[in-house]
């Protein structure tokens, strides 16, 4: 094992500015949460997470400071409102902390794998068990308080089968009905509905709060989206006589002050959209009816596509920061010559 102190790797580097960044935004975020929930059992959850933001943040800027590295802007007290009236229920604010934890153990995960240095290993394996026990501790208190929303019952299977007919992996037939949908399809139909679900909420009250008319539009636009997708995924369900899951719709208030800046819900926005395309992409993968993986391709472009769109409003006014990039060496030629 190398024993000296070695330069962060790009991937290093890039793992520590994306945590840098994210673990700004939530602490905006939770930050809020804290200040207006109220439930004597979120409570601690939203504080737990909150302060898990904090301490990550301190502990990424050490390195930022350690590795002499520009520390990002990312997200700071001028992005939140902490003074703004409540504008999601108790149940919303632990639903959203579980939800994001789900998205903070891929993101971990990931971390991890492209890391090399002890030391990232070792934080970034911490930041994983971290928010693993906050996912955990957050679905309890849904569990106990009725607001889980459980993926569908099957029947339990009698027997071990093999695939028989390679008719198995198609979804379209004209003269035959489509196969049951199997339990790895139904778990990842239900976990996009659920994301879905969460991202049209957001998006709609991001949208109520926001005084700029193209992001207005912008987050509508979203919550449309995620909509429609949610249709879709509710449709092939029923198609199975499966009912989708679904939870209360009392969530956002009608307070149109806005705790967010813009910058922050734009940002979060392009995170979630992020998320999602990953998900459909591992949902396409991990399906074997050819229908459902068309459908995830077809709705990963839509995503993309509305996700491009935030990121030229994001540019349009300055906000999106630019992650570290290597010296372009042509240009860097270019200069020395016209010297």
């Amino acid at each position: 094992m190398t024993e000296h102190h070695t330069q962060l790797t790009s991937a290093e580097i890039a793992s520590v500015w994306n945590a840098y960044m994210n673990d700004s935004m939530s602490k905006c975020v939770l930050s809020y949460f804290f200040k207006i929930v109220e439930d004597k059992d979120i409570r601690p959850i939203t504080e737990l997470a909150n302060n898990l933001s904090t301490t990550h943040l301190e502990k990424l800027i050490q390195i930022f400071q350690d590795e002499h590295l520009p520390l990002p802007t990312g997200f700071t007290n001028e992005d939140v409102n902490l003074n703004a009236p409540r504008l999601y229920t108790d149940s919303f604010i632990l639903q959203y902390i579980a939800h994001m934890a789900k998205v903070g153990m891929i993101a971990y995960s990931g971390f991890i794998s492209m890391c090399a240095r002890k030391d990232l290993k070792t934080y970034f394996m911490a930041g994983l068990q971290e928010t693993s026990d906050l996912f955990d501790k957050s679905t309890d208190v849904l569990l106990s308080k009725g607001l889980y929303i459980r993926s569908p019952y099957i029947p339990y299977p009698t027997k071990t089968d093999y695939v028989d007919s390679k008719k198995y992996l198609s979804g379209y037939s004209l003269f035959s009905k489509q196969r049951p949908l199997n339990a790895i399809e139904i778990s990842h139909l239900y976990m996009n509905n659920l994301t879905n679900h969460i991202g049209s909420k957001l998006s709609l009250s991001f949208a109520q709060i926001s005084p700029n008319e193209k992001i207005q539009k912008w987050m509508l636009r979203g919550r449309d989206i995620s909509q429609k997708h949610m249709k879709i995924f509710t449709s092939t369900l029923l198609s199975n006589d499966i009912q989708s899951p679904i939870s209360s719709d009392v969530s956002i208030t009608n307070s149109t002050t806005p705790p967010f800046s813009d910058k922050l819900t734009m940002y979060h926005m392009g995170l979630l959209s992020a998320a999602g395309t990953g998900n459909y992409a591992m949902s396409a993968a991990a399906s074997q009816r050819t229908d459902l993986v068309l459908n995830y391709e077809r709705l990963s472009l839509e995503v993309a596509q509305y996700a491009k769109d935030g990121a030229d409003i994001m540019i349009r006014n300055e906000w999106m920061e630019q992650p570290p990039t290597t010296v372009d060496k042509e240009q860097l030629t270019k200069k020395k010559t016209n010297k």
